[in-house]
């Protein structure tokens, strides 16, 4: 297939040439105009938030920390393959629930308004290795800003990796179909260096004393981080599960008056280990040696907990490439964005963004980032909002012949990968982009109808 087939129509639109920029065809009014609309959407569900999106955030914090609470005791008996796969997967998901869905949101202040001691962007802090104040520098602030300028969004490509045409190719670049599986594999930990903007300290723009207190800021979250899940966790689970053992054995020893099971005889008969038989107390403590009543667990605990962070890490590196990296999204120079007003911004954020389709329980696990596109347009709305204000969004995409991309997961993720094999490559051109909205304005499960804005449609004519 060659750079320039494939357009894509399966969000309502027809293909367009790459270098036809929606923002071009727009004249300065219609970009005021939009800018207006836009705002005032934005203070119509501000005004609006209330009991219902408190209870959601609460109860969505309270269901992470019980899936993580179960997760933890089904580990205890890891030891055995079934509560292995099951505690591992339950923890998983806990890890990935308070990642995207609770995490990211609260550090984007969505929940400041609040006003609740601990659901705040100031006082929130995650499970994974980036500090929240790293986060919210490199994300909220320079992504969030500066969203697919190129040389200036350091989150296009992660400095790592060329994804759009336009970047100056190298031949590091060879490598990247290789690093973008260790990335995958370990997202939080590049996220967790990402603010250092290693670029900037070669150049000498960043002051040592500002690198060594980032440093220790990562290195002790980092430190956090591996001590609970690959020491703390482990050790717990092998001695409760070593004092549970204790227990079963020793009341097997009393029933048997102090004599130990046939089967048990045997093991020791097979590893010529016998001995002299000892009291119960002894004989206790000598087969919980045997059955590696502490190691097992210890081991199978620190595994599964490798194994749910590796869920976490590729779902938020699918989930967020996904929303930035398809070839639906259009990028830009300094020069484009040099005079940028409001409407602009507002415009910017919607080209340079793409959505993942999918039902309700997909949204949640998603941090409600399927809604990329309306993310970029509102980070301080509650994610749950997002769904709601969709409708709204593409009905004025279709009436300034803007394009409202999104698409499959399968399909998102397909042209991202092609997209970083490809450029690893010298060349490369622009896929062709989709044209004006032309699909429904009710796409997803639980959408509605958003209430008309309170100036007229006509007033954002084309």
């Amino acid at each position: 297939m060659s750079d320039g087939e494939n357009g894509h129509r399966g969000n309502g639109s027809v293909a367009i040439d790459a270098s036809e920029n929606p923002m071009h065809r727009l004249t300065a009014e219609q970009i005021e105009q939009i800018g207006k609309e836009f705002d005032e959407l934005h203070e119509q569900v501000k005004a609006d938030l209330g009991d219902r999106d408190a209870r959601y955030i609460r109860s969505m914090i309270a269901l992470q920390r019980r899936l993580a609470l179960i997760g933890r005791v089904e580990l205890i008996a890891s030891r055995w393959r079934v509560p292995w796969a099951v505690g591992a997967s339950t923890l998983g998901m806990a890890k990935i629930l308070e990642n995207m869905e609770i995490g990211h949101n609260v550090l984007h202040g969505q929940w400041d308004w609040m006003n609740d001691p601990v659901i705040n962007s100031k006082a929130w802090d995650w499970d994974t290795a980036s500090t929240a104040e790293a986060w919210r520098h490199s994300h909220n602030y320079i992504h969030h800003t500066y969203t697919n300028i190129l040389g200036k969004d350091r989150d296009l490509g992660y400095e790592i990796m060329r994804i759009d045409p336009a970047q100056k190719w190298h031949p590091v670049y060879l490598m990247q179909p290789l690093y973008n599986i260790l990335l995958a594999m370990l997202f939080e930990w590049g996220v967790a260096v990402h603010d250092l903007d290693f670029e900037a300290i070669r150049r000498g723009e960043k002051r040592m004393d500002q690198v060594r207190k980032e440093m220790k800021g990562i290195l002790g979250k980092a430190r956090t981080q591996i001590v609970k899940d690959y020491v703390a966790w482990p050790v717990i689970s092998g001695v409760v599960m070593t004092l549970i053992e204790a227990g079963v054995l020793a009341a097997r020893t009393r029933a048997n008056g102090g004599r130990r099971s046939p089967r048990l005889q045997a093991q020791r008969v097979a590893r010529k280990l016998r001995r002299k038989r000892s009291q119960s107390r002894g004989g206790v403590v000598r087969q919980l040696v045997e059955r590696r009543s502490f190691r097992e667990p210890f081991r199978r605990t620190l595994t599964a907990d490798l194994a749910a962070n590796l869920m976490r890490n590729v779902w938020s590196y699918a989930i967020i490439f996904c929303g930035h990296f398809p070839d639906q999204t259009y990028t830009f120079t300094e020069q484009e964005v040099k005079d940028e007003n409001r409407g602009a911004w507002y415009v910017r954020q919607l080209i340079g963004a793409a959505n993942i389709d999918g039902g309700p329980l997909f949204h949640v696990i998603s941090g409600n980032l399927g809604y990329q596109v309306e993310h970029h347009l509102y980070p301080d709305m509650p994610s749950t909002r997002y769904g709601e204000i969709a409708p709204k969004v593409r009905e004025i995409c279709g009436r300034y012949g803007l394009p409202y991309n999104s698409g499959p997961f399968h399909q998102q993720l397909g042209m991202v990968q092609r997209s970083i094999l490809r450029l690893a490559f010298p060349g490369g051109r622009p896929r062709p982009k989709p044209g004006p909205y032309q699909g429904p304005i009710v796409r997803g499960k639980g959408e509605r109808e958003a209430p008309t804005l309170t100036h007229a449609a006509a007033d954002g004519e084309r």
